[in-house]
């Protein structure tokens, strides 16, 4: 095998180190400035560590503002949407991969362009859609498309990661009798657990981190996600510290800002060895 000068894989690895600091520079701006004042945060020029470490600042946003129930409503409508997206993307990822369907390519092809419309394209039809049926100011338009094989991008990931499962194991299984669903659920999907939760990880951030349909759909305040309490706790941080009006306390909204992002992060390093196998895995095979 050929092996890689040692200069150049000391150059790879300074590149690669170079470009991870310049990723997680504004999470470590963002971390840094929740726990500074709010005069240190307007200081000029800017300093990169808090002189004396607001903790405080936590406690602060905790107690003035209801995260923990939009807390919830995120965690909820981030559970049923994973639920959904694995319920159908897997059947229709293993149908265009295994099942012989006459025009198979072009149903799949058909199927990937509409990943090529953006969401303010169909709001108004969809929208429309939903008022008819009442479901405005409910979950029911943020979690059924995902219920109804909204995710697109889910089936072809799942797809792409299906075909590199020799088809003799498909065949060995039928030959004893299995169904297509137990083929799919018993053998496919446990052999595919890294593409699975590489799904389960992208479904869960787009979710997660959801501004655009929350903030269409949802109108009682007692519904909204973080991202939309997050606007909610821009406009009325002010009143937590007595500071007038157009003077936003940034440092609180950064403290908010850190707790939202730290399931995210948890969650990726609680499966970011399965998740880098399925994303390279995922593009294996065409």
């Amino acid at each position: 095998m050929h092996r890689r000068p040692p200069a150049a894989t000391l150059c790879l690895y300074l590149l690669l180190a170079g470009g991870a600091l310049v990723m997680l520079l504004p999470l470590g701006w963002m971390v840094l400035t929740s726990l500074k004042t709010y005069p240190e945060i307007l200081r000029h020029p800017p300093a990169w560590l808090p002189a004396d470490p607001q903790w405080e600042n936590y406690r602060t946003v905790w107690d003035g503002f209801a995260y923990y129930r939009f807390f919830l409503n995120s965690c909820f409508v981030s559970v049923m949407v994973i639920a959904g997206t694995l319920l159908t993307c897997c059947p229709a990822a293993y149908a265009f991969a295994y099942c012989e369907v006459r025009h198979k390519e072009f149903w799949f092809a058909l199927l990937l362009s509409t990943l090529m419309l953006p969401a303010q394209v169909t709001v108004i039809p969809l929208f429309k859609a939903f008022a008819a049926l009442g479901w405005v100011d409910t979950y029911l338009p943020l979690i059924v498309p995902a219920w109804l094989g909204g995710n697109v991008f889910g089936i072809f990931l799942l797809r792409q990661f299906f075909r590199t499962i020799p088809k003799s194991f498909i065949e060995a299984a039928r030959m004893d009798g299995a169904s297509e669903w137990t083929i799919l659920w018993r053998l496919i999907v446990p052999m595919s657990l890294p593409a699975v939760l590489t799904v389960v990880v992208f479904t869960f951030l787009w979710s997660w981190n959801d501004l655009f349909n929350p903030l269409i759909y949802l109108q009682s305040e007692e519904l909204v996600t973080l991202p939309v309490g997050l606007l909610y706790f821009i406009a009325r941080a002010e009143q937590l510290t007595g500071g007038s009006i157009g003077q936003h306390p940034w440092h609180l909204v950064m403290t908010l800002a850190t707790v939202m992002v730290l399931p995210v992060i948890a969650l990726f390093v609680f499966v970011q060895r399965r998740f880098i196998e399925g994303v390279a895995a995922g593009g294996v095979k065409g």
